[in-house]
């Protein structure tokens, strides 16, 4: 489900640095990232225990805040809002973006550093294969509306930095393949359902018959926030 595991990302600036995603409460792990220098700030991009379950053990080490969305995850620090506001930071412009669908929390970080741009986008978009929609709290209508808004904002040259899977050199390209992707997995859920599949499960095997079935009970997850989308479209 992490592919290689979660990506911790390390924001250099002049008065400290900007951790993304701590991740999983491995003290080996936060040691060497605390290890690089003062924290000016820790930042959640959702509430999953894969970013999340160091978060306070990092807080305490460093004595940094840490800001999410999610007002619950927020040590010493404010939730992320506006949607579009720009963090306080130097050296550097970090934008945020809500990009809800992956979970109702999910948020993405545009960085922009003299000509460098790049996209920071938590597990809306993935390095390696596509997310899951994590229904209930995940819907697929707010994922696709997070995509076109990615298609919108995103330039040639916003690099993706996924937090699973490697770095991509294109995040645009990424986003039109999860556009495509996504539409022809409704196609095909709404064919099993035409076939007489009723329930998620049915779908999924029919739909994710060539997947490892350890990975069906996420999938199903997914085809469960597919078939709410449909049953809303009519």
């Amino acid at each position: 489900m992490t592919l290689e595991g979660t990506n911790t990302y390390v924001l250099a600036t002049t008065r400290g640095n900007i951790i993304v995603d701590p991740g999983p409460l491995i003290e080996e792990h936060l040691c060497a990232v605390s290890g690089l220098g003062p924290v000016l700030f820790t930042v959640l991009t959702h509430h999953h225990l894969d970013h999340t379950e160091g978060a306070a053990w990092f807080h305490e080490v460093t004595g940094a805040p840490v800001r999410a969305q999610d007002p619950s995850l927020c040590i010493d620090g404010d939730p992320l809002a506006p949607d579009g506001a720009y963090l306080d930071t130097p050296d550097l412009q970090l934008r945020l973006i809500h990009t809800p669908g992956h979970t109702a929390d999910s948020i993405c970080l545009e960085i922009t550093r003299g000509t460098w741009r790049g996209l920071l986008s938590g597990d809306t978009l993935l390095g390696r294969g596509t997310t899951v929609v994590a229904h209930p709290d995940g819907q697929l209508g707010a994922y696709l509306e997070s995509l076109a808004k990615l298609r919108a904002v995103l330039g040639p040259d916003h690099v993706l930095l996924p937090a699973h899977g490697p770095v991509r050199a294109s995040a645009a390209a990424v986003v039109e393949q999860y556009i495509a992707h996504r539409q022809a997995r409704l196609d095909e859920v709404r064919a099993a359902r035409m076939a007489g599949a009723q329930t998620a499960r049915q779908v999924v095997e029919i739909v994710y018959s060539d997947v490892d079935p350890s990975l069906w009970p996420a999938a199903e997850r997914t085809v469960a926030a597919a078939l709410d989308y449909l049953d809303a479209a009519g």
